[in-house]
Protein backbone atom coordinates (compact mmCIF):
# COMPACT_ATOMS: atom_id res chain seq x y z
CA UNK A 1 0.00 0.00 0.00
CA UNK A 2 1.90 3.10 -0.94
CA UNK A 3 1.67 6.60 1.14
CA UNK A 4 -1.30 8.84 0.09
CA UNK A 5 -1.56 10.64 3.33
CA UNK A 6 -1.15 13.91 1.59
CA UNK A 7 -4.04 13.66 -0.20
CA UNK A 8 -5.83 14.33 3.27
CA UNK A 9 -4.89 17.88 2.93
CA UNK A 10 -6.18 18.53 -0.20
CA UNK A 11 -10.07 19.56 -0.69
CA UNK A 12 -12.59 18.14 -3.05
CA UNK A 13 -12.87 21.53 -3.98
CA UNK A 14 -8.93 21.93 -5.26
CA UNK A 15 -9.27 18.38 -6.71
CA UNK A 16 -12.05 19.17 -8.77
CA UNK A 17 -11.03 22.20 -10.22
CA UNK A 18 -7.71 20.04 -11.76
CA UNK A 19 -9.62 16.87 -12.54
CA UNK A 20 -12.99 18.17 -13.64
CA UNK A 21 -16.52 16.93 -13.12
CA UNK A 22 -16.34 13.89 -14.73
CA UNK A 23 -14.31 12.70 -11.54
CA UNK A 24 -16.83 14.26 -8.74
CA UNK A 25 -19.21 11.91 -7.69
CA UNK A 26 -23.02 12.96 -7.96
CA UNK A 27 -24.41 15.19 -5.05
CA UNK A 28 -26.74 11.79 -4.42
CA UNK A 29 -23.79 10.08 -2.81
CA UNK A 30 -23.38 12.33 0.73
CA UNK A 31 -21.68 11.29 4.11
CA UNK A 32 -24.52 10.12 6.18
CA UNK A 33 -23.88 12.09 9.28
CA UNK A 34 -22.02 16.06 9.94
CA UNK A 35 -18.60 15.88 10.11
CA UNK A 36 -15.60 18.05 9.33
CA UNK A 37 -13.36 14.67 8.60
CA UNK A 38 -11.76 14.44 5.81
CA UNK A 39 -10.86 10.74 4.45
CA UNK A 40 -8.30 10.12 1.60
CA UNK A 41 -7.21 6.64 0.56
CA UNK A 42 -7.07 4.59 -2.43
CA UNK A 43 -9.74 2.45 -3.67
CA UNK A 44 -10.40 -1.08 -3.18
CA UNK A 45 -13.76 -1.58 -5.29
CA UNK A 46 -16.55 -4.28 -5.16
CA UNK A 47 -19.61 -4.56 -7.50
CA UNK A 48 -23.00 -6.05 -5.65
CA UNK A 49 -26.10 -7.04 -7.94
CA UNK A 50 -29.33 -5.72 -7.04
CA UNK A 51 -30.84 -7.43 -3.37
CA UNK A 52 -27.39 -8.92 -2.83
CA UNK A 53 -24.27 -7.62 -0.43
CA UNK A 54 -22.00 -10.58 -0.35
CA UNK A 55 -19.00 -9.04 -1.91
CA UNK A 56 -18.86 -6.17 0.52
CA UNK A 57 -19.01 -8.56 3.32
CA UNK A 58 -16.18 -10.34 1.59
CA UNK A 59 -13.98 -7.06 1.34
CA UNK A 60 -13.86 -6.11 4.95
CA UNK A 61 -11.74 -8.76 5.72
CA UNK A 62 -9.83 -8.46 1.89
CA UNK A 63 -9.18 -4.79 1.68
CA UNK A 64 -5.61 -3.56 2.75
CA UNK A 65 -5.54 -0.79 6.12
CA UNK A 66 -6.22 2.61 4.34
CA UNK A 67 -8.44 1.96 2.09
CA UNK A 68 -11.34 3.57 0.98
CA UNK A 69 -13.96 0.76 -0.03
CA UNK A 70 -16.00 1.93 -2.91
CA UNK A 71 -18.98 -0.24 -3.96
CA UNK A 72 -21.21 -0.31 -7.33
CA UNK A 73 -24.65 -1.53 -5.91
CA UNK A 74 -27.45 -2.09 -8.16
CA UNK A 75 -30.52 -0.65 -6.07
CA UNK A 76 -31.24 1.60 -2.84
CA UNK A 77 -33.94 -1.20 -1.32
CA UNK A 78 -31.36 -3.39 0.22
CA UNK A 79 -28.69 -2.25 3.05
CA UNK A 80 -25.34 -2.87 1.80
CA UNK A 81 -24.21 -3.24 5.35
CA UNK A 82 -24.90 -2.66 8.94
CA UNK A 83 -22.92 -1.74 12.36
CA UNK A 84 -21.37 -4.71 12.93
CA UNK A 85 -19.63 -4.98 8.86
CA UNK A 86 -18.48 -1.34 9.71
CA UNK A 87 -17.19 -2.26 13.07
CA UNK A 88 -15.09 -4.52 11.75
CA UNK A 89 -14.12 -2.39 8.76
CA UNK A 90 -13.38 0.12 11.24
CA UNK A 91 -11.13 -2.37 13.46
CA UNK A 92 -8.78 -3.80 10.58
CA UNK A 93 -7.68 -0.03 9.67
CA UNK A 94 -10.56 0.43 6.61
CA UNK A 95 -10.45 4.62 6.16
CA UNK A 96 -14.12 4.82 4.95
CA UNK A 97 -16.95 3.29 2.84
CA UNK A 98 -18.14 5.05 -0.34
CA UNK A 99 -21.35 3.38 -1.26
CA UNK A 100 -23.86 3.91 -4.41
CA UNK A 101 -26.21 2.12 -2.08
CA UNK A 102 -27.93 2.26 1.31
CA UNK A 103 -26.69 0.74 4.90
CA UNK A 104 -28.84 0.17 8.11
CA UNK A 105 -28.00 0.77 11.87
CA UNK A 106 -27.43 4.42 10.99
CA UNK A 107 -27.15 5.02 15.02
CA UNK A 108 -24.70 2.40 15.93
CA UNK A 109 -22.47 3.26 12.40
CA UNK A 110 -22.60 7.52 14.18
CA UNK A 111 -21.37 6.24 17.07
CA UNK A 112 -18.73 4.64 15.91
CA UNK A 113 -17.55 7.40 13.81
CA UNK A 114 -16.72 5.25 10.98
CA UNK A 115 -17.35 7.52 7.51
CA UNK A 116 -19.66 6.15 5.41
CA UNK A 117 -20.63 8.21 2.18
CA UNK A 118 -23.75 6.58 0.65
CA UNK A 119 -26.86 7.41 -0.83
CA UNK A 120 -29.14 6.72 2.46
CA UNK A 121 -30.84 4.31 5.15
CA UNK A 122 -32.98 1.36 4.97
CA UNK A 123 -33.66 -1.11 7.30
CA UNK A 124 -33.79 -4.13 5.17
CA UNK A 125 -30.87 -6.42 4.69
CA UNK A 126 -29.66 -7.76 1.17
CA UNK A 127 -28.91 -11.24 0.61
CA UNK A 128 -25.34 -13.13 0.49
CA UNK A 129 -25.32 -15.03 -2.75
CA UNK A 130 -23.64 -13.12 -5.71
CA UNK A 131 -20.20 -13.86 -5.88
CA UNK A 132 -17.91 -11.06 -8.07
CA UNK A 133 -14.58 -10.35 -9.12
CA UNK A 134 -13.01 -7.97 -6.13
CA UNK A 135 -11.05 -4.59 -7.51
CA UNK A 136 -12.93 -4.48 -10.97
CA UNK A 137 -13.39 -1.21 -12.13
CA UNK A 138 -16.84 -0.09 -10.93
CA UNK A 139 -19.28 2.95 -11.28
CA UNK A 140 -20.46 4.78 -8.35
CA UNK A 141 -21.78 8.26 -8.27
CA UNK A 142 -21.47 8.76 -11.97
CA UNK A 143 -17.62 7.56 -12.16
CA UNK A 144 -15.59 5.09 -13.67
CA UNK A 145 -13.39 3.68 -10.12
CA UNK A 146 -10.74 1.59 -10.55
CA UNK A 147 -8.58 -0.06 -7.57
CA UNK A 148 -5.90 2.21 -6.39
CA UNK A 149 -7.17 5.55 -7.77
CA UNK A 150 -7.30 8.38 -5.02
CA UNK A 151 -10.50 9.12 -3.09
CA UNK A 152 -10.98 11.54 -1.18
CA UNK A 153 -14.26 12.66 0.25
CA UNK A 154 -15.53 15.06 2.80
CA UNK A 155 -18.93 17.23 3.29
CA UNK A 156 -17.87 18.99 0.19
CA UNK A 157 -18.55 15.92 -2.20
CA UNK A 158 -15.90 13.21 -3.47
CA UNK A 159 -13.53 13.37 -5.98
CA UNK A 160 -11.75 10.24 -7.42
CA UNK A 161 -8.04 10.44 -8.60
CA UNK A 162 -7.05 8.07 -11.33
CA UNK A 163 -3.88 6.39 -9.84
CA UNK A 164 -1.63 6.79 -12.87
CA UNK A 165 -1.86 10.78 -12.51
CA UNK A 166 -1.90 10.71 -8.13
CA UNK A 167 1.76 11.89 -8.34
CA UNK A 168 1.21 15.16 -10.36
CA UNK A 169 -2.08 15.58 -9.39
CA UNK A 170 -0.70 16.19 -6.06
CA UNK A 171 2.13 18.36 -7.29
CA UNK A 172 -0.29 20.67 -9.27
CA UNK A 173 -3.13 20.91 -5.99
CA UNK A 174 -0.20 21.68 -3.68
CA UNK A 175 0.91 24.25 -6.08
CA UNK A 176 -2.83 25.66 -6.35
CA UNK A 177 -3.37 25.81 -2.88
CA UNK A 178 0.18 28.07 -2.33
CA UNK A 179 -0.94 30.61 -4.72
CA UNK A 180 -4.08 30.91 -3.26
CA UNK A 181 -2.91 30.97 0.40
CA UNK A 182 -0.16 33.95 -0.35
CA UNK A 183 -3.10 35.83 -2.51
CA UNK A 184 -4.91 38.12 -0.48
CA UNK A 185 -9.15 38.97 -0.48
CA UNK A 186 -8.36 42.42 -2.19
CA UNK A 187 -5.91 40.72 -4.77
CA UNK A 188 -8.86 38.07 -5.49
CA UNK A 189 -11.34 40.96 -5.59
CA UNK A 190 -9.59 42.93 -7.86
CA UNK A 191 -8.36 40.12 -10.36
CA UNK A 192 -12.44 39.12 -9.99
CA UNK A 193 -13.92 42.04 -11.07
CA UNK A 194 -11.86 42.20 -13.68
CA UNK A 195 -12.47 39.34 -15.01
CA UNK A 196 -15.90 39.32 -14.77
CA UNK A 197 -16.36 42.99 -16.22
CA UNK A 198 -14.58 42.20 -19.45
CA UNK A 199 -16.72 39.03 -19.58
CA UNK A 200 -19.87 41.25 -19.28
CA UNK A 201 -18.50 44.09 -22.03
CA UNK A 202 -17.06 40.80 -24.59
CA UNK A 203 -21.12 39.97 -24.25
CA UNK A 204 -22.39 43.66 -24.91
CA UNK A 205 -23.78 44.42 -21.18
CA UNK A 206 -23.15 48.07 -20.77
CA UNK A 207 -23.12 49.46 -16.92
Amino acid sequence: MYDVSGFRDISPTTLADLLGRGQVMDIGIRPLWPSKQRVAGPAFTVRCPPGDNLMLHAAIHRAEPGSVVVVEAGDVDYALAGGNVCAVAQRRGIAAFVLDGVIRDLAEVRELGFPVFARGVIPFPGTKKAVTPLNEPVRCGGVTVRAGDIVVADEEGIVVTPGARSAQVLLDARAKMAKETAETLDEWEAAHRARIDKLLADGGHEG
